[in-house]
């Protein structure tokens, strides 16, 4: 009895492992010719978004094993945003 109800939760729980749980907002239609101009090779720029929690473009990158969003960089490794980030209190 206890093992016909194990493997459902068991199941369960593996595949909600697998949803996406960042909040996104949709992709980008038509990207700023700006932001493509300083975007590096090799990102998705079909996928990219701007999370609200950072005002940052991240793209949706599909790896071997997962598909997780990245933060779009410049070729010089900076993310690129739409706004700077704020200042941490100390």
């Amino acid at each position: 009895m206890k093992t016909q109800i194990i493997w459902p939760l068991a199941l369960t729980a593996l595949l909600g492992a697998c949803a996406e749980t960042a909040t996104t907002g949709a992709p980008i239609r038509n990207l700023p010719e700006e932001v493509v101009a300083m975007a590096a090779p090799n990102q998705d720029l079909s996928s990219v978004r701007i999370l609200p929690q950072d005002g940052c473009y991240w793209y949706r990158h599909v790896g071997p094993v997962e598909t997780t969003l990245l933060p779009l960089r410049n070729t010089a490794g900076s993310p690129i945003c739409t706004r700077a980030p704020e200042a941490s209190a100390t």
